[in-house]
Order: structure tokens, then sequence, then C-alpha cells
């Protein structure tokens, strides 16, 4: 029999390409369904490393994509919410979770892909509520998954008559390197463990592979999956290296450990073939969830050993930006109410100088285009809502005591500057925002805009760095000062958007130029009336003093 080669090449890479879409767009529609929920089953939940293990399989199981748990596990170490200790728990669990994606192949309903396809279509475009649109698109990535599948198991047929792939896996039996080799590198070509997975399935059930060459690639498939990690590490946080470097040496030594018991381990994959009366494809599957499972059952009790190694080969602080409140403690509020006062002028303080920390990244980012800059200002305001937040709930429970004439108007001098300065840092994102855009969409602007651009964001920084020491300090002369930065701030949006509109009848500058660099200029003008609010405070506590 003659195989057509280019019709078993179109055929396997097009299932795969089919395969890797549907995984995707599964895993985006989870996602989307689940919403911000996820996030808060990994904040709430993970108060010990065992914890962290459920929460990231159970996250993991959500939403088909241990990367995404691994990415929402780093952003909660870089936020304070997680310690790395807990994190390694969780990316233990999503370790598991992953396996979950092969038991689904095992399922054997490859030949009803279309037919999902068409049900997740139909739900897709006739209908507009949000949720049904966002189940539609789980249900459509399933199907592309299935029929991926059976496209790229159509694809490999052919290959039991080539006698150079019978060789190649009679050498994968005798040597499990090669068979590690093999899948560490087909998982790092195409970037999913599971695709590598769904390949192992499709070969082993096709009678092209025996189980005793399929093990080493699935421990392979572990170590290339580690890849992902390592490659979005690079240049990131350090939390996200400690990640990386976790999940790499978590998934190394059980590979390794695993390459020296191959014997037990097949005996055991066998039994349980032979007792639960598997097909391929399910055996497969059982033998991915085994070695994950007891991999982190050998691991687990050392978690406390990985995370100082870890910590000695990344050094540096986990968290870049404290999210929570650190100074407001509940027990003053009846104790001493006006101690409590001082705990939430301390965190407002605090506040007000993450507040000149993103306005300070913004302007980094808008002259150097790093995308570190914005990542950092993106999560500062996250921190600034959460603070928010958390400050207006104390000073409202704290509403509720008695507070002397004194107290009560330092206490609204607090809640009217909280709000002050969450809005700097919603104006600081928009102007972020205009950023991207104008980075995105390739807008130049001139060397003058730039110029003036940076000339008010540096008056702007000054302007809040001052205001929040007027506040810490209750100052009036720094309070007097801040309110004239900020007529000079006034005076300066005016004189550039009328040397804007100059320079747009010259035909120096174009249209979408001009609508960036005027919003932005508005958005430092607003930063600057929130800086006075906080100022005229100041004056207003002293004044009725």
């Amino acid at each position: 029999m003659e195989i057509d080669v280019q019709q078993m090449i179109f055929e396997f890479i097009g299932g795969l390409g089919i395969f890797l879409f549907g995984l995707k767009y599964l895993a985006d529609g989870l996602q989307r369904t689940a919403g911000d929920r996820l996030r808060e089953i990994l904040d709430r939940f993970t108060s010990n490393p065992f914890m962290g293990v459920l929460a990231g399989l159970f996250v993991t199981v959500l939403v088909q994509s241990s990367t995404t748990t691994t990415v929402l596990t780093v952003g909660l170490v870089n936020a304070g919410f997680m310690t790395f200790r807990q994190a390694i728990g969780v990316i233990m669990g999503a370790n598991i979770g992953t396996t979950v994606t092969a038991f689904i192949i095992g399922i054997d309903i490859s030949s009803y892909g279309l037919p999902i396809i068409a049900v997740g279509s139909f739900l897709l475009f006739f209908f507009k509520n949000k949720k049904v649109t966002n189940i539609g698109q789980t249900v459509f990535g399933l199907g592309a998954l299935f029929f991926g599948l059976d496209v790229m198991s159509g694809g490999m047929k052919p290959l039991r008559s080539l006698e150079a792939f019978q060789e190649l896996t009679l050498s994968m039996s005798d040597n499990p390197i090669l068979g590690v080799t093999i899948g560490t590198l087909f998982t790092v070509i195409v970037q999913s463990s599971s695709a590598t997975i769904g390949v192992l399935q499709q070969l082993f059930g096709e009678g092209l592979m025996d189980l005793q060459a399929a093990l080493p690639v699935l421990f392979g498939d572990n170590i290339g999956t580690t890849i992902t990690a390592v490659l979005a590490a690079i240049g990131a946080s350090v939390g996200a290296k400690r990640a990386a470097a976790a999940h790499v040496i978590f998934n190394v030594i059980g590979a390794g450990v695993f390459l020296i018991l191959l014997a037990p381990f097949y005996a055991f994959v066998d039994w349980l073939r032979v007792t639960l009366d598997l097909n391929p494809e399910m055996t497969i599957a059982f033998a991915h969830g085994s070695f994950n499972i007891a991999n982190t059952i050998v691991q687990f009790p050392f978690i406390a050993l990985l995370a100082w190694v870890v910590m000695k080969i990344v050094p540096g602080n986990d968290s870049e930006i404290e999210y929570k409140p650190q100074h407001l403690d509940p027990i003053f509020i009846e104790q001493s109410p006006s101690l409590a006062l001082d705990q939430a002028k301390e965190e407002v303080i605090r506040m007000g100088e993450y507040a000149y920390k993103g306005l300070e990244e913004t302007s980094l980012y808008l002259n150097n285009k790093q995308p570190k800059h914005s990542e950092l200002a993106m999560q500062i305001e996250e921190a600034l809502n959460n603070l928010d937040r958390k400050i207006t709930d104390y000073l409202v429970d704290l509403s509720q005591a008695q507070l002397s004439d004194e107290d009560s108007h330092k206490h609204t001098a607090l809640m009217d500057s909280v709000r002050d300065i969450e809005r700097i840092g919603d104006h600081f994102e928009n102007i972020i925002e205009l950023i991207d855009y104008k980075n995105s969409n390739k807008v130049l602007l001139t060397e003058q805009a730039v110029e003036d651009l940076n000339e008010m964001f540096d008056l702007t920084l000054m302007t809040v760095k001052q205001a929040t020491k007027s506040l810490e300090s209750m100052d009036r002369e720094e309070a007097l000062s801040v309110v004239q930065k900020e007529n000079e701030l006034d005076r300066m949006e005016r004189s550039f958007r009328k040397k804007h509109i100059i320079r747009m009848n010259e035909g120096l500058c174009t249209g979408q130029a001009g609508i960036v660099f005027v919003d932005m200029i508005s958005n430092l003008e607003r930063i600057g009336d929130h800086a006075v609010n906080i100022a005229e405070e100041v004056l207003g506590e002293k004044e009725s003093l």
C-alpha cells in the first residue's frame, strides 16, 4: 500500500491546529463563564499548601489551562495575597487538574465532534445573552477539540506501515530517555501538554506504539510544559520567575523519579487497564493522572524545602505591591477611635504614595514604551481600588464610634481624600490606555507635544507628591503650594491646547495624534484637581480647628 505523505502530513498538522484552537477556545469560554470567581477561589481557599493543591486542581479543571492558573497565582503572590509556599501548592494542584483534558479525550466521542461544533455555533450565533454565548464558545471549543483529534487520527493511520516509524517506537521501548526527549521537544514546539497527550492517545489507540514506549513520552510532556512558564517569566516579576522555577524543578524531579521506577509504574498502569477494562485512550489518561497525583503526594512534604531552594535561585521580594491594608486593626475602633483614625490616615498616606508611584510609572511608559512600566502601574491601580474599598469600609465602621469634633472633621477629610486618590488611579489608567492606543496604532506625537506632555507630567507628579505630604504633616504651607501648582496646571493645559491647535492648522500633527494628546493633558489636569481637593481638605481642616 502506497502512503500519500502529503495527505498524512496535512491531516496531522491540520488536525493538530484544530485541536489546539478548540482547546484555547474551550479554555477562554470556561474562563469567561467563571469570570472573577477564579481569582477569588485562589485567594480565599489557599490558607495552607494543601488547600492550595485543591484550589489549583479545582480552578484548572474549571478553565482547562494550568498556565492560566499559574498566571493568576503569580498575580496573587505579586499582590501579597498569597505566600510563595501556598503558590507551590497551587502549581502542584494545577498539574493534576490539567490531566482532566486527557480524560475528556478518553471518552470515545470523537466521531461526534461535528455535531458538538454545530450546537456550539447555534448557541454562539442565535443568542445575545452573554452567559449563553460563553457556554456556546465552551461547547464549540470542545467540539473542535474532538474534531481535530479525529482528523489527526486519520493522518496517523498510515504510519503503521512505515518501517522508520516502527523502528523509532521500538527504540523508544528500549531507550526511555529517547521517549522523554521526544515528549519534551514536541510539547515545547506546540506549547501545549494537552496536545502532546492527545497525540500520544491517538498513537496508542491506533496500535502504533506500545505502553512501554508511551510512558516516557508522557514524562517528557510534563517537562516540556514548564517551558511555557519559563518563557512567560523572562523579564517578569520575581513572583513569576519563582513560580516558573518551582514548576520546572517539581516536574523534572517527578519525571526523573518515575523514569527510575518505570517498571513498577508500567505494571501498575497495565493492572489498571486490565482491571478497569480501559480503552487505549483512557489508559493513557489514567497513566497521566496517576503520574501527576503520585508526583504531588511524593513531593508535597518537601514544599518548604522546594520553596527555600527556589528562593535561593531567584532572590528578591515576593510582592512588589502590597494590596492589603497594613494598619487597619478593627480592635482600635472600639478601644480607641482616635488611634483608629491615625491608623486610617497612615493607610491613606500609603495610598497617596502608591498614586504617585503609579503616575511615575505611567510617565516612564510614555517615554520608553516598556510594558513592565504599564504592568506595574496597572497593578498599582488595582491596589488603589482594593485599598479604597478597605479604608472606606474601615472609616464607615469608625463613624459609628463616638468621635470628638476635631476627630470628626479629620474623619470627613480622610473619607474625601481616599476617593480623590482612587480617582487619580483611574486617570493614570486612562492615560495608559491612550499610550497603548498610540503604540498599537503607530500614532506619532510631535517632539513639541512630547515635550509639553513631559513638562505637564513633571508638574502633576510634584503636585500629587506635595498633596500627600501636606495631608501627612497637616502643613498649611504645603497645601497652599499645591493650590498654586494646580493653578499652574490649569494654565498649562489651556496653553498646550492652543499650541496643539496651531500645530494642527500648520499640518504638523494628525487628527489621531491630536485626540491622544488632548485626552492625556486633560487627564493630567484632572489629576491636579484631585490633588488640590486633598490640599483643600488640609486647609479646611486647619480653618475648622
